[in-house]
């Protein structure tokens, strides 16, 4: 069996259409590694017969993941790829562009320095930099936010078309996280007025007991806002007068992660 083939310490191997999406993927994978390879090396290197590598190469093609490289019975990833890899080029652009700031930041700031994107109903946490002052060791990469009750998730907010912002908070309903959770549409919508009017939204005990946040717009060259660049504390520490005092360090972060980013503004 192959390296492609299933982990051996899974309890069960995948059966009917798990198993063909667990094979497409390896075929992926094959032609990732190698370039180009034939029906008989797919169909050994996944250990399954031609006549299922054939079907699974001629499924992939169809949807253009894979194309035959000319004449010679040899199949290459194809342009749909770049299609699929184009939905996240962009996050992954975000990140690389936003690491060298994150990281001054968060030792001018002193506190810990996030990048997040909407995902669907929420903010998600695409890098994080802990500044030197970060008395706990909880990593929030990869974590869904809810929008209402983070800075992240309202600086996004307020930056939405505002049918869009109201289908959206309709749909996922304002849940009370904490004691200081706004769950009130009208009372949001003001935060996210002043929010655009300032540069940044903040968040205090929203989300988490003991910890304030605040957060300003990452836009891409056509001026949308396209991600949210938060510091956040513990609220003894970044109370919200020195929140208050220290967003224009954010502000100006922000918008030179924008810059990175081809925002001419």
């Amino acid at each position: 069996m192959s390296n492609y083939s299933l982990d051996a310490e899974s309890s069960s191997p995948p059966t009917g259409g798990v198993q063909s999406v667990d094979r497409a993927i390896s075929v992926l994978e094959i032609l990732a590694q190698r370039g180009e390879a034939g029906v008989s090396e797919v169909a050994a290197e996944i250990d399954v017969h031609k006549s299922t590598a054939f079907r699974l190469l001629g499924a992939l093609e169809a949807r253009g993941l894979v194309e035959q490289a000319g004449e010679r019975g040899k199949y290459r990833l194809g342009f749909g790829i770049v299609r699929l890899a184009g939905a996240v080029t962009g996050r992954i652009d975000i990140t690389q562009q936003g690491r060298p700031v994150c990281e001054r930041l968060a030792e001018e700031i002193g506190e810990t320095v996030n990048i997040a994107v909407m995902q669907e109903h929420y903010a998600i946490n695409l890098y994080e930099v802990r500044g030197p002052g970060a008395v706990t060791a909880h990593n929030w990469v990869g974590e869904l936010t809810p929008l209402h009750a983070t800075s992240s998730g309202k600086i996004l907010l307020a930056h939405l078309a505002a049918k869009e912002r109201t289908e959206l908070l309709s749909a996922v309903g304002m849940k009370k996280v904490t004691q200081r959770t706004i769950t009130g549409k009208a009372k949001l919508e003001k935060h996210l007025v002043t929010a655009r009017e300032r540069g940044y939204a903040f968040a205090l005990e929203e989300l988490e007991v003991g910890l304030h946040a605040m957060a300003a717009p990452v836009r891409d060259r056509d001026g949308r806002v396209i991600a949210a660049l938060s510091a956040s504390g513990p609220s003894y520490r970044l109370t919200e007068e020195r929140l208050h005092e220290l967003s224009p360090v954010l502000v100006k972060g922000a918008a030179e992660i924008s810059h990175r980013m081809g925002h001419l503004g």
